[in-house]
């Protein structure tokens, strides 16, 4: 994604307030809190810019951040919250490896008191204070009016759009999935559902290359992110097939340059890593703070489509949207 404009100081969050549907005292933060988070990989850049995000606002605020990278282990992510536990942190961010499995350190740190939250995957059952992360599925209905805005503006109908999935049984993948689903349902257009391609570029170009053979009227590509979406393009363009529109999620500046420049990247969907991981500390100062927050933070998100690519920069990984969820 980007690089920050900005971190929130600890000042500007002691005199600003959650304004997301419910009004909050301004909050009298400790001074020094020690934030725990315990990460499911690092392996994605997605994963490494919102812990760039969370480390620069946790810096800019006075405050230590313990973060533990579980590389995509249950047993690890459940080891390293009992560590942070032991540490007597403020509180704990969770970015769970899988939402079932780390209940039991819920609990753990709740007989700790020690507050909990999730960021950008939830967990199932209760004892989270906040969920802070974004919507999904309206990420997924967003690139979806995109794309039959866009073939409508072109004349075309009943079109074949192939979608490359993410990661099989994944409530990200679903969300986006159903999102995009409800989106072209009713008009007129058909969806294949292709292979999960676990949102790797590589998968996706091998993945590509088998569809393409097999549906060569495709009209456009949905991939559940942009990596996925940009190896679908690359097949395209080898196979001299420009007359097919490409569609991802997460607003990759890669995809941004693409569509800036005039090929048939015609949508994608803003999940700007290193705001989320932004707002992830302002809100755990409130939990830490004792302050009630709502249950799901919504960190926002954008169409980008040709008509306004020029509004979001694009500087680092990710396109830079912030808008102000963490308003006075």
């Amino acid at each position: 994604m980007i690089t920050r404009r900005h971190a929130l100081t600890r000042l500007a969050s002691a005199a600003s307030v959650l304004a997301l549907g419910a009004t909050f005292a301004a909050p009298a933060f400790a001074e020094g809190l020690k934030i725990g988070f315990s990460q499911v990989t690092l392996q994605s850049p997605f994963y490494v810019q919102l812990k760039d995000g969370a480390e620069a606002a946790a810096a800019a605020g006075g405050d230590t951040l313990i973060f533990l990278d579980a590389n995509g282990d249950v047993s690890k992510q459940n080891d390293d919250i009992q560590d942070l536990i032991t540490q007597g942190v403020n509180a704990i961010i969770i970015n769970p490896v899988n939402p079932d499995a780390v209940v039991p350190s819920l609990e753990a740190a709740a007989a700790a008191g020690i507050p909990v939250l999730t960021v950008d995957r939830s967990v199932n059952g209760g004892g989270v204070k906040a969920h802070i992360g974004r919507d999904n599925k309206a990420m997924g209905q967003l690139v979806g009016e995109a794309v039959v805005a866009r073939l409508a503006a072109d004349g075309i109908t009943g079109a074949k759009i192939i979608e490359i999935q993410g990661d099989a049984g994944g409530a990200v993948m679903m969300d986006r999935r159903d999102g995009f689903h409800a989106a072209i349902e009713g008009s007129g257009h058909t969806i294949v559902e292709g292979p999960y391609a676990e949102y790797i570029r590589a998968n996706a170009v091998t993945a590509m290359q088998d569809l393409l053979q097999a549906h060569t009227d495709v009209k456009v590509v949905y991939a559940h992110n942009d990596d996925m979406a940009l190896g679908a393009a690359q097949v395209l363009s080898e196979n001299g097939r420009t007359d097919v529109l490409i569609s991802g999620v997460d607003g990759l500046s890669e995809a941004l340059e693409s569509m800036a420049a005039g090929g048939n990247y015609v949508a994608t969907a803003l999940n700007d890593p290193k705001y989320l991981g932004d707002v992830t500390i302002q809100v755990a100062r409130e939990v830490a703070a004792g302050k009630e927050v709502p249950a799901f933070v919504d960190a926002g998100s954008k169409a980008v489509t040709p008509d306004n690519v020029a509004d979001f920069p694009r500087t680092g990984l990710f396109a830079e949207y912030r808008p102000d969820v963490l308003a006075k």
